[in-house]
């Protein structure tokens, strides 16, 4: 509540009355912003665990010039209060526990300049923050698109990002520990997937108010163990839903791995060595290494290369740690090159490398940029919105974030294009080789094989380079909120904005939809999956088998992200595909002549010219040499060998040419592919000049209901193309049954019967839909920004709107 100026509390509340002019009566109570409380503590049950207590830091300042405004008649204020309230409770997740509440608390809405909003009560569990309102809308009975685990007053405890407090109208960010007998008289809480919730404190007894304040805050904000995430209190037995055969690959087998190496044709071996890492606790259980690597142990698990994927020419690429420091400068580049050499020993000791550390933004740099582009998301009320409204797109762009995007998507294109143009093998490198090598090799991966852009493809690329590979998200993202700010990073979230681009960019080429990668952006802070919950697998193995309450019998299971029936019904899990997706059409096999592929010479062929189009792999020559070995076993076979160990050392190289060379190179191969027919199955290119970069606008603005676009915007769009097909799929059902043989060698996209929706009128639905619904707010005019800020510093603004309504 703002203040009066005299340190009260002020609360007007406006009346309208039939044939009479509105009145206002303003009510103030005697009742100090800063409250002289005793020494509280949590209980054991209340607080879950023990902590320090909280403190404030600095904060900036916040001007809220509207009072909370309730359109309510005395008749209704009077039977408020003598109606007996009955006590509402959550529906609670199996091992989810109450530890405190307080009601009545009011949370305020993003309504123009005025504060309105709705009383309820305020809960604080082991799983989320959840505000129970005293009335259920129609709006949240009718969604079609729900969470199944928690709901738009929900704030699972691991998505929360700040927490600020409001005294004497000033906003300060809460660090720590608390400063005693001070409580503030509202909390503003910033979430990761950027939203903004505001809870007023006025109208509770103090010690509800110190109770929930410090259970909030506690619990969201001090450091803890990792046992007391509440995925290991939600965990138990699997149900047989979540024991059925998965379509995702998993790589938690040696199988798996297998699989792909076949569905890549890699020429590679197997490690089954490190199965109870014994090579090291930084590595995966299993994982996939070039065949001329031998004596595995001397590497102390740092600077093994790992293989990612095998183009159809006979290259791959491959991803490494630095190798070991040691006290020798010889002995370490002694080890650089015997990996750079087993690399090369895969195709034709051709190999170049890359150290993206020292090419992309540190993973500092990356924090920081974030940092500064979700500030312009995360709105506490729509004036905030206008007046930043005037500088919005140059502040965006000032914070680098965009930037850092383009940057990964030409660092891959680069990528793809040693490996499809020039076929040679690459092998990427930084400091552990879990975090940017995992954004570039899965971007050059989607960019290359069109099985990773179909949605459980993509899954099992996620799997496999990004959970099996060891990626940090347990400090990446900050579950545990660690003080240590150098290891958080949204690589992961990064690496979404990179995939995003492409499917803006290419919609037929990708199976699913933004839809989806918003979802699974909101799904890395929930603290109920172990997908995105470890440092490592053993950290994962460890953690998960001493967590077990039956240890000697297995370890304990946690539900995998990629089970979405937990968070979703089948009809909301309709979103995720996309409804363009152009799926390609297998056509029937033809008996051709074997081709005899020719001999290419470098004299005959410059860099970056194609091999003839009869040739399925690509016959191109290495960068030094004459010619290449054909096909057939034993022709010039002692001639080439020779010529390999002579060329072996230039060949084996860094990215060659000056920095501005490597741009104009791949500026050449995106003009060469686009002149090329697209093939929504073949490769896939990004645009990267500026404006092609955007704002992956469904994550970032769907909780702004200024920016929405009623009755328009890319799901008016999508519904309709839903709507068409599934007018088609009406006509496939009859013509099934009229010829049931006909009609199944006609219907090329089966897995459209079980997704399309009918939505209706579409008209109604909003640009933010299904996130956020229409809603029956007051938008402002479409009139110049200058202009609308010269009128939000009026102070009648509030009043003239509401004798205009």
């Amino acid at each position: 509540m703002p203040s009066n100026g005299r340190g009260l509390l002020s609360e007007q509340v406006c009346f309208p009355t039939k044939g009479n002019p509105r009145l206002l009566v303003q009510r103030e109570r005697e009742e100090s912003c800063v409250r002289t409380v005793p020494d509280f503590h949590l209980t054991a049950l209340e607080a879950g665990y023990c902590g320090t207590m909280l403190s404030l830091g600095s904060g900036g300042a916040k001007s809220s010039k509207p009072s909370f405004v309730s359109y309510v008649t005395p008749e209704e204020i009077k039977l408020e209060k003598d109606l007996p309230k009955k006590e509402k409770h959550p529906d609670l997740l199996p091992g989810e526990v109450v530890f405190c509440s307080a009601n009545p608390i009011l949370k305020y809405t993003q309504d123009d300049l005025s504060q309105r909003g709705v009383f309820g009560t305020l809960f604080c569990t082991n799983f989320r923050v959840t505000f129970l309102s005293d009335e259920l809308t129609q709006e949240e009975k009718s969604k079609t698109f729900k969470n199944k685990l928690y709901g738009e007053n929900d704030i699972p405890l691991m998505c929360v990002d700040h927490i600020y407090g409001v005294y004497d109208e000033k906003r300060k960010l809460i660090t720590g520990s608390l400063v005693k007998n001070k409580y503030p008289s509202k909390i503003i809480i910033h979430c990761k997937d950027l939203r903004v919730f505001q809870f007023c404190l006025t109208y509770t007894k103090e010690e509800d108010t110190k109770k929930i304040f410090q259970g909030i805050a506690h619990h969201c904000l001090e450091e803890k163990s990792l046992k007391c995430i509440f995925a290991f209190s939600y965990a138990g037995t699997p149900s047989p839903e979540m024991q059925r055969k998965r379509e995702t690959i998993m790589f938690e087998s040696p199988e798996d791995w297998t699989q792909e190496m076949k569905r890549t044709k890699a020429k590679c071996r197997l490690v089954t060595e490190n199965e109870n890492f014994e090579l090291s606790q930084r590595l995966p259980k299993y994982f996939v290494i070039p065949s001329a690597l031998e004596d595995l142990f001397s590497y102390q698990g740092k600077g093994l290369p790992i293989w990612c994927w095998s183009h159809h020419s006979g290259c791959a690429l491959f991803k490494a740690s630095f190798p070991p420091m040691t006290q020798e400068e010889v002995d370490f580049q002694k080890h650089l090159d015997t990996m750079i050499n087993a690399v090369a020993h895969n195709y034709l000791y051709s190999v170049k490398t890359e150290d993206l550390s020292e090419s992309l933004p540190t993973i500092l740099d990356i924090q920081q940029s974030y940092n500064k582009f979700k500030q312009f998301f995360l709105i506490d009320n729509s004036t905030d919105f206008w007046l930043s409204d005037v500088k919005w797109f140059s502040s965006l762009e000032s914070s680098g974030w965009l930037d850092i995007i383009r940057q990964c998507l030409h660092k891959a294109v680069e990528v793809v294009e040693c490996i499809d143009k020039d076929n040679t093998n690459v092998l990427i490198t930084e400091e552990e080789g879990t975090d940017l090598c995992c954004v570039i090799s899965s971007l050059a991966q989607i960019m290359l094989d069109p099985y990773y852009r179909t949605l459980m493809g993509f899954q099992s690329l996620v799997q496999k380079e990004w959970v099996a590979g060891c990626h940090a998200f347990l400090d990446r993202c900050n579950h545990l909120h660690q003080k240590d700010k150098e290891c958080h990073s949204p690589v992961f979230l990064l690496f979404l904005e990179c995939v995003w681009q492409l499917v803006h960019q290419h919609s037929p080429a990708f199976q699913f939809s933004e839809t989806y990668l918003t979802v699974l952006s909101d799904s890395v802070h929930v603290p109920v999956f172990s997908t995105f919950l470890f440092n490592s697998a053993h950290h994962r193995e460890s953690v998960m088998k001493a967590e077990s309450p039956l240890a000697q019998s297995g370890t304990l299971s946690c539900p995998t992200v990629w089970d979405w029936s937990v968070q979703f019904d089948s009809k909301a899990q309709n979103f995720f595909f996309n409804p363009l997706y152009s799926e390609k059409v297998k056509h029937e096999k033809t008996v051709r002549k074997p081709h005899k592929p020719k001999l290419i010479s470098r004299s005959k062929t410059t860099i970056g010219e194609r091999a003839p189009s009869g040739l399925h792999q690509r016959q191109l020559s290495l960068p030094s040499s004459a010619f290449k070995t054909p096909p057939k076993k034993g022709f010039f076979k002692d001639e080439t060998d020779s010529l390999k160990k002579m060329l072996r050392v230039k060949r084996i190289s860094r990215w060659m040419g000056s920095p501005d060379s490597p741009v104009a190179a791949t500026r050449e191969f995106y003009e060469s592919w686009q002149q090329r027919p697209l093939d929504y199955h073949g490769l896939l290119l990004p645009s990267l000049d500026g404006p092609a970069v955007h704002v992956w606008m469904q994550r970032y603005v769907r909780w702004i209901p200024e920016v929405h676009i009623q009755g328009g915007g890319s799901m008016a769009v999508m519904t309709k193309f839903m709507e068409l097909l599934s007018q088609v799929q009406d006509l496939k059902r009859v013509l099934e049954q009229r010829d049931t043989s006909q009609a199944a060698k006609f219907d090329h996209r089966p897995h459209l019967q079980h997704r399309l929706l009918s939505f209706g009128s579409s008209g109604r639905l909003s640009s933010s839909f299904p996130f956020a619904y229409s809603r029956n707010r007051s938008f402002k005019p479409i009139i110049p920004t200058g202009l609308m800020q010269s009128l939000m510093v009026t102070d009648n603004l509030a009043s003239q709107e509401d004798e205009a309504s």
